[in-house]
């Protein structure tokens, strides 16, 4: 490791520090530290909100359930203590907007927030979280705010529909249909997740902080609008047809495209003198078979001169590449998945000579195979497809940019997660019929064109 990627990381470490330190306590509403003392001594029914939210996420924390419970049902019927309805809203709704804007900070983004979000506590959760993003993002100019962040945002589905903050828990009851305990119950789970979530890389800007007219040349954006959408719609034909040698046929049109759009960026980067920087996506891989799928990811990113990185525990791995390769992992990664469930269901279940369930087993083991026999034709595609583009102009050297670029982002997965990478073990393969099967799938399989590799060996 370099002196300067090493100072680099130095500074990033202390940067995610101090944005730990600054993100409030879950056990500890972030408003509560802000209230001044009521006049007279006397608590404000705000502060008497601010106690007993605090009270129930310190009971939820420690697993105390009969504590817990007491809080809730004094937050769901606060009149004789707490205050009105209203306040316990608007409270309870100021903490959860305060806590999705630190979760932002903390590199979380939109959509793999609610995702998290239902993966680790349910629908309910997640519909809460994307209202709560709603109600955060409305105070941002929309000029000032990321086009992956608008993207996002705009697939959610976000809306404020329940007016203001003081009638959001009775209009959230009349349209779940809920209990007033079972809605509070929500809010603290979800203020509770949302105050131990793990520090991530930031992958693009924060709402508020992206300037007007600071977008890439429109007209190379348009351009790759439209590669990326011929590319898309060979794989999406891919995808359906019930014919091999379709398939196939738009299989090596899609490769042809995909590698071209991927060389001509490297080489016009080059040839300009421009300096590029690679950059970052985060993909779902989501059980079950995650190790297989997090395989077919590794050989995707690789094959296109990427690194990828798991983050097991969260179900989704980190890509890292520039920024036209990034396009292809991501295009590919999607369309791969969809052929192997396509090709692998079918096959039904399956029974040892004991009658004993192997479907799992076969499963597992079609995946895996599926996934390195892809990066055995990736290899393939990508010699192939790279010597086509150097014959084209005599004499040019596609080696020192694929080296600068590889190194690039080598100091890139650095600087971004140092000494914290290990790795890891896929899966076992376990039942023979399954291995075949998946291999003689891949060899069928739409695919774009690059070599292959493990990224995850980071």
């Amino acid at each position: 490791m370099g002196k300067a990627s090493r100072q680099r990381r130095l500074k990033q470490e202390r940067e995610r520090k101090e944005r730990r330190a600054a993100q409030p306590s879950a056990s500890v509403p972030p408003s509560q530290a802000k209230q001044p003392p009521s006049p007279g001594g006397q608590p404000s029914q705000r502060e008497l909100v601010a106690v007993g939210v605090a009270e129930a996420l310190q009971a939820l924390a420690h697993g105390q359930r009969d504590k817990f419970t007491v809080w809730v049902d004094a937050l769901a019927d606060p009149q004789q203590v707490l205050g009105t309805d209203a306040i316990v809203s608007r409270e309870l709704v100021s903490y959860l907007r305060v806590s999705v804007a630190g979760a932002w900070r903390h590199g979380w983004q939109p959509a793999e927030l609610v995702r998290h979000v239902g993966r680790e506590k349910g629908d309910a959760h997640a519909r809460m979280a994307t209202d709560m993003i709603a109600d955060e993002i409305r105070g941002y100019a929309a000029a000032t705010v990321d086009d992956r962040w608008r993207a996002q945002l705009s697939a959610l589905r976000t809306e404020v529909w329940w007016g203001n903050d003081d009638a959001y828990l009775s209009r959230w009851r009349d349209r779940t249909w809920d209990t007033a305990q079972d809605t509070v119950t929500t809010a603290l789970e979800l203020l509770l997740l949302l105050g131990h979530l793990p520090v991530l890389p930031q992958l693009c800007p924060l709402p508020g902080t992206v300037r007007p007219g600071a977008a890439a040349a429109g007209e190379e954006q348009t351009a790759d609008k439209r590669m990326l959408g011929k590319i898309r719609a060979l794989l999406v034909k891919a995808e359906s047809t019930e014919f091999a040698e379709e398939a196939e046929a738009l299989s090596s049109r899609a490769q042809e495209l995909m590698a071209k759009y991927s060389i001509d960026h490297a080489l016009l980067a080059a040839e300009a003198g421009r300096k590029d920087e690679p950059a970052s996506r985060r993909l779902p891989v989501d059980n079950p078979y995650e190790g297989p799928k997090v395989q077919l990811l590794q050989e995707v990113a690789q094959a296109n001169r990427c690194r990828s990185v798991w983050y097991k525990s969260l179900g989704m791995s980190a890509v890292i590449g520039f920024p036209a390769d990034l396009d292809a992992v991501e295009l590919l990664f999607t369309s791969l998945l969809v052929q192997a469930n396509t090709a692998m269901v079918p096959a039904g279940g399956k029974r040892d000579q004991y009658g004993h369930s192997r479907t799992r087993a076969f499963r597992q083991s079609f995946l895996m195979s599926y996934a390195i026999r892809i990066g055995e034709r990736l290899t393939g595609a990508a010699g192939d497809a790279e010597r086509q583009v150097a014959a084209e102009v005599p004499g040019r050297n596609l080696l020192p940019v694929f080296a600068a670029r590889h190194q690039a982002v080598d100091d890139a997965v650095d600087e971004m997660f140092g000494d914290g990478l290990s790795s890891h073990r896929s899966g076992r393969v376990s039942d023979s019929e399954g291995w075949y099967s998946g291999r003689a799938a891949a060899d069928t399989a739409a695919l774009h064109g690059h070599r292959e590799v493990s990224a995850e060996s980071a």
